[in-house]
């Protein structure tokens, strides 16, 4: 079995998951923000849809500077309503799944860096990258996400198993 045959159905469960926490995003919250130094809902809802589109950098290239001082540095782009962000996730994820699908077991073990300004600020084997800065990260995050719903009374979707707010009565 290959590396993407095994890491396909991970990244399918937490993919799912996240589209149904994605769903629970009220549209008129998104200037939201629990704290002065959080991002708005809007503005973290739109990082998580964004997480998925940097599969293709991490397993297609060798590496990606996100300062890369030409004035095109990294910047997330930002939506404005659930119906935008659901369209640009299932965009992204279903981009990411057929790069993952495609890889081969040789390149996922190939070394991808990050550099800012020109600058290595760390180098992995691909399969690293992408469970810890794609997979993880997108968890972390989706977990704050569920913070930001519980603090607006949403109703919370199970994710690993029943949420309180959908436990069998």
């Amino acid at each position: 079995m290959s590396i993407s045959e095994t890491i396909l159905p991970e990244f399918d469960h937490e993919m799912a998951n996240t589209r149904k926490t994605i769903e629970r995003v009220p549209n008129g919250k998104f200037e939201y923000k629990p704290h002065d130094k959080s991002f708005t809902l809007g503005q973290l809802a739109s990082h998580i849809v964004n997480i998925p589109t940097w599969t293709q950098e991490t397993l297609m290239q060798d590496s990606v500077d996100v300062n890369p001082g030409d004035g095109e540095g990294f910047s997330t782009p930002q939506h404005n309503s659930v119906e935008d962000l659901l369209k640009s996730f299932d965009e992204a994820v279903t981009r990411a799944r057929e790069t993952i699908a495609e890889t081969t077991d040789e390149q996922m073990l190939q070394p991808w860096s990050l550099l800012n300004a020109g600058e290595t600020v760390l180098t992995m084997p691909r399969i690293a990258v992408l469970r810890s800065f794609i997979l993880n990260h997108q968890i972390h995050h989706r977990a704050q996400l569920t913070v930001y719903l519980r603090l607006n009374d949403v109703p919370l979707p199970a994710l690993y198993g029943p949420s309180a707010d959908e436990q069998a009565m």
